[in-house]
């Protein structure tokens, strides 16, 4: 049995709030202890991997821990004519407290690091070699979620979904945000790991370009048939009823 979907939201903003305040967060730790910009990007790209590990394995079987409305925008198309897949309503719940929980995150990044609560960021993202970074890595993370599920992977999420965004970090363009989310979160710091208000629009522009590129990947490799949606990261339902 699926959790309530007051718990799932909830998973789902606190998810989403404490990914961005570990991005943000070690961003801002890097910048404090290096100046080199590698190390820098090391450090942030590390703790990452890490936070985002962890949080999958802990909210996984509450809500999925999609963390980001492109895969749950995905997760609701794949599903969209099974029983089980996600309800519009459950839809926009997920986004709203994704972007809310990001938001909520940036800030208690700042205020743990003595900085502005809201700044927004000057960080200017506006190329078209970053805006395909965001196409490739988008791609490639729904092509890894959704692919794990057809072949009977999922468990395995998430080393395997915190791996691929440790990757993308460093052989995409863009250090892969491939999160609509966690973009618009990251506008609220005016930090290393910010991104201006007005490069928000086109890379959420390509991270949906990515998504459909990652779906049309998955039927192109297994075929129409589709894993149940809303176990889109981990299974998720009832703690004891998990492994049933």
């Amino acid at each position: 049995m699926n959790a309530p979907l007051g718990r799932r939201i909830a998973a789902e903003a606190i998810g989403t709030g404490l990914l961005v305040a570990v991005v943000v967060g070690s961003g801002i730790q890097a910048t404090e202890l290096s100046r080199d910009v590698g190390v820098q990007l090391l450090a942030n790209s590390l703790a990452t991997v890490f936070g985002l590990g962890v949080l999958i394995l802990l909210l996984g079987p509450v809500s999925g821990a999609h963390f980001n409305p492109a895969v749950t925008l995905a997760a609701w198309f794949t599903g969209r004519r099974t029983a089980d897949g996600l309800a519009l309503r459950d839809v926009a719940a997920y986004v709203a407290a994704q972007i809310v929980g990001a938001i909520g995150g940036a800030i208690l990044a700042d205020a743990m690091f003595a900085r502005p609560l809201v700044k927004f960021s000057s960080h200017d993202r506006s190329a078209g070699h970053l805006w395909l970074g965001e196409v490739v890595a988008t791609a490639g993370l729904i092509l890894l979620i959704f692919g794990l599920n057809r072949i009977g992977r999922g468990p395995l999420a998430p080393v395997a979904v915190a791996s691929y965004i440790g990757a993308a970090y460093w052989f995409t363009s863009s250090t892969s945000f491939a999160n609509p989310a966690v973009t618009i979160g990251r506008a609220f710091t005016d930090t290393f790991a910010g991104i201006a208000p007005a490069s928000i629009a086109p890379y959420i522009a390509a991270q949906v370009l990515g998504a459909v590129l990652g779906l049309g990947a998955v039927t192109a490799l297994y075929g129409r048939p589709a894993p149940a949606p809303d176990e889109v990261v981990v299974p998720h339902g009832e703690p004891e009823l998990a492994s049933s």
